[in-house]
C-alpha cells in the first residue's frame, strides 16, 4: 500500500518517512563501532553479527557492500568517533507484515564520548526496568530498544554511569548498554543470554582473552545476590572497552586485579 499524504511537524513530508519500517516497527538491526583515526575497530566481527541478526529477521544483509561503506565513512572521522549502522526492512507490505526481505541501510558518524571511567571505575545502579524474555530475539541488536530507553532515564536521574538490568524472572542479564562480568573465587562469571540481552562483541573478545590468560570463565545464571558476593565487577562494550564497577547502589566494590589485567589486554585497542 502507498502512503497518500505525510505530515511531519506540521509540514508536508516525503512519504518515505512514514514508510520507514525501522521507524514504524523497529523492524531491523544495528551495530555501533568505535573508530580511531579513521579506522573502525573489529568491523568484520560487527558485520558478521549484523548478518546473523538480520537472518533471524529475514533481512538481506550485504556484508561486503556495508563493509566498504563502513571504511569510507570511517575515513571521515577525526580522532575518535562512533559509527552506527542501521539495517531495516525496505518499505512495502501492509502493517506488521513486510513485503520482502529487501533492506535499506543508514550509516552515521558521531563524536566518541570522553570518560575517565576506564581508569576510575563506574558508579552503577540496579534498574527497575526489566528485560523481556524472548528466545527468538535474545542475543541480537534489534532496533526495538524501548527497555533500554526507559533504563537510560533511570540512570540519568540517578547520576550514575550505567545501570544493571534484570529479566522478568529476576536474573541479572546486562547493563543498559553493556555486558556484565563478575569475578568470584578466581572464576570469571558472565550472565547467560539465552533468553534476553545482547551478545556483545567485546564480551566475546573478553572470553577469548581470558582463555589466553588461563583465566577460568563460566557462563551462568546470575542474580542480584551475586553483586554482593562478587570480588570484582566490570562492564564492557566495544565503544568504551572495560569499565570496572566501584559501586552498585550502596554496595561498594574495589577495582580488582582481573579487571585491570583484562583492561591491559585491550589497552592498545581503545587508547592508541
Amino acid at each position: 500500500m502507498t502512503v497518500q499524504y505525510c505530515l511531519h511537524n506540521g509540514l508536508a513530508a516525503a512519504p518515505e518517512l512514514a514508510e520507514n519500517r525501522g521507524l514504524a516497527y523497529g523492524d531491523g538491526v544495528f551495530e555501533t563501532l568505535l573508530v580511531i583515526d579513521g579506522k573502525p575497530l573489529w568491523s568484520t566481527e560487527h558485520l558478521r553479527r549484523m548478518a546473523q541478526a538480520a537472518a533471524k529477521l529475514g533481512l538481506h544483509c550485504d556484508e561486503q557492500l556495508i563493509g566498504a561503506e563502513v571504511e569510507a565513512v570511517s575515513r571521515r572521522s577525526q580522532g575518535r568517533g562512533v559509527l552506527k549502522i542501521q539495517l531495516f526492512r525496505a518499505a512495502g507490505g501492509r502493517g506488521y507484515h513486510g513485503a520482502s526481505g529487501a533492506s535499506e541501510r543508514l550509516l552515521s558518524l558521531w563524536p566518541a564520548p570522553v570518560s575517565a571511567v576506564w581508569r576510575n571505575g563506574a558508579k552503577v545502579i540496579l534498574c527497575t526496568t526489566r528485560l523481556s524474555e524472548n528466545y527468538q530475539l535474545a542475543g541480537i541488536k534489534h532496533l526495538n530498544r524501548l527497555e533500554q530507553v526507559l533504563a537510560a532515564r533511570e540512570i540519568q536521574r540517578a547520576g550514575a554511569d550505567e545501570g544493571l538490568m534484570l529479566d522478568t524472572s529476576g536474573a541479572l542479564i546486562e547493563g543498559g548498554r553493556s555486558n556484565l562480568f563478575a569475578v568470584r573465587d578466581g572464576i570469571l562469571l558472565t550472565p547467560s543470554l539465552l533468553k534476553s540481552g545482547v551478545r556483545g562483541i567485546m564480551r566475546e573478545k573478553i572470553i577469548a582473552a581470558a582463555a589466553d590468560l588461563s583465566q577460568p570463565v563460566k557462563v551462568c545464571t546470575l542474580f542480584p545476590s551475586h553483586i554482593v558476593s562478587a570480588d570484582e565487577l566490570f562492564l564492557c562494550n566495544s565503544v568504551f572497552g572495560i569499565w570496572p564497577v566501584t559501586s552498585v547502589g550502596c554496595v561498594h566494590k574495589e577495582i580488582g586485579p582481573v579487571s585491570r589485567q583484562l583492561q591491559a589486554s585491550f589497552e592498545s585497542s581503545f587508547h592508541v
